[in-house]
């Protein structure tokens, strides 16, 4: 059951390298062909990319945990970036930080409740300006 006490929980920061060979995996296995992503020296990073940097995300980084959704009932809902200038590129340093920012509940079709918790994530460069943000929702039936 989603502990709605983990609302306002913020992780610890932590650090996300661009590497440019896994940038070019990435967009291989999303099929992208987009030159950028596969050919640049320093190629930019395909949009969902940012997904990747919950393999740099553990222990006091990751607020998530203390949601506590049932993984038996739990689905993600919804992942949505947004980007504040041009996406990050192979050779950057980015420092993200996560915060659970709502706890909510609705009422389903079929008069269950449904438990909603998301998770944003920010993503600022070297020189502490916000260059993206990862919003993931996750939702819990009852």
């Amino acid at each position: 059951m989603v502990d709605t006490g983990a609302l306002g929980a913020a992780g610890t920061p932590f650090e996300m390298e661009i590497e440019r060979g896994k940038v070019r995996e990435f967009a291989r296995a999303v099929f992208a062909t987009d030159p950028a992503y596969l050919s640049d020296v320093e190629p930019v990073i395909p949009p969902t990319f940012l997904t990747t940097a919950f393999f740099w995300q553990h222990g006091d980084s990751d607020p998530w945990e203390k949601v506590a959704m049932d993984q038996s009932r739990g689905l993600h809902a919804e992942q949505e970036y947004v980007f504040h200038g041009p996406p990050p590129r192979a050779g950057d340093r980015l420092t993200a930080q996560s915060a659970v920012t709502e706890i909510y509940t609705k009422t389903s079709r079929g008069g269950g409740t449904l438990t909603f918790a998301v998770m944003v994530t920010e993503f600022r460069d070297a020189s502490g300006r916000l260059v993206a943000e990862a919003r993931q929702t996750g939702v819990e039936t009852s």
